[in-house]
């Protein structure tokens, strides 16, 4: 009976053994690994979302999200390496109104397709642009500033952030909805936009909210109007430009990308921890510092979001001929 005894306890083990092998063969939970997120900007605004976001993720997820920067070409050269990067949920990237739906209507060539080689995963923020003035430009408002510019047609030049930018074609629907005729001229970045304002080098311009707002609180430029359709709650008081110019909206807005083909479960978990990151005390509170919205919808949503940009600012800068070789 012993033996037998033995014989039945030994074979119970083995089996027990046989039925945990493929439990302990399971793969572990994504993520395992760091995760890396390119940014395709230099330090600025995209930089400071993806770093505030991204720390508050790998909380939440229990492995680093990495911030690897890789700027050029207007954001197409790290755009790029994210849409070629394997789809397996360990490299996303960063976009914005510019990588993700502008450069496809102003570059000759472009490196990817902003709609068939991404997967989206969500809408993390939102600012609006601003139109500025030196405080040498007789204009109190939009309305005498349209007045003025009608009045001295090819006089005022407006500055931005560079060709084919979100500011840039914030000035060219501006003169397509109004009529002015205004000459553009580049800078290289916020920082150089503001000190020509300030210097009066440069009469307008057109920014980001975020850029031009400390100035203006200062009383060192005047801000007319912001570029969304509701005021911003950090400056109440200053009014939209489409309180004058009906259908006139400009906004920057960035969003997390994975490369396409990326498994919808890995993009449903981003999107869940960077959708709760957004809603953090922490996050929420130095965006409003920054004037920035946050966002957080659907994936669905903000693929349908980025089709709807592409369509309307394609056909803003087609109108202006707005192209970079």
């Amino acid at each position: 009976m012993t033996k037998m005894l033995s014989r039945a306890t030994i074979a119970a083990a083995a089996l027990l053994s046989l039925c945990a092998l493929p439990a302990a063969a399971q793969p572990r939970p994504y993520p395992t690994q760091p995760i890396r997120v390119i940014v395709p900007f230099s330090a600025g605004t995209s930089d400071t979302v993806a770093r505030l976001v991204g720390q508050t993720m790998s909380q939440a997820m229990g492995q680093p999200l990495v911030i690897e920067s890789r700027p050029g070409a207007g954001g197409n050269i790290g755009s790029e390496a994210c849409a070629r990067a394997t789809p397996d949920g360990y490299t996303i990237c960063l976009g914005t109104i510019s990588s993700h739906a502008i450069n496809p209507a102003i570059f000759t060539k472009m490196p990817y397709d902003n709609i068939r080689d991404f997967a989206p995963i969500t809408q993390l923020a939102s600012q609006p642009n601003a139109l500025a003035v030196g405080m040498e430009v007789p204009a109190r408002n939009v309305q005498e500033l349209i007045a003025l510019l009608k009045a001295s047609p090819g006089r005022y030049n407006y500055g931005s952030s560079g060709v084919g930018t979100s500011i840039h074609l914030a000035g060219a629907l501006f003169s397509q909805l109004t009529g002015v005729t205004m000459e553009h001229v580049p800078y290289r970045g916020s920082g150089q936009i503001m000190t020509a304002l300030l210097t009066g080098e440069l009469p307008l311009a057109f920014d980001n909210f975020s850029s031009a707002w400390p100035f203006a609180r200062e009383n060192k430029i005047r801000i007319l109007g912001v570029g969304s359709l509701s005021r911003s709650p950090t400056a109440p008081d200053v009014p939209t430009v489409a309180e004058t110019v009906p259908g006139f909206e400009s906004l920057s807005w960035h969003g997390f990308f994975a490369p396409a083909g990326t498994p919808p479960a890995i993009v449903e978990r981003l999107n869940k921890e960077a959708v709760a990151a957004l809603r953090s005390d922490t996050v929420r509170a130095r965006f409003a510092e920054l004037g920035i919205t946050p966002v957080g919808n659907t994936a669905a949503e903000f693929s349908a979001f980025v089709a709807s940009e592409t369509a309307r600012w394609g056909e803003v800068a087609r109108k202006a001929d707005i192209r970079v070789e």
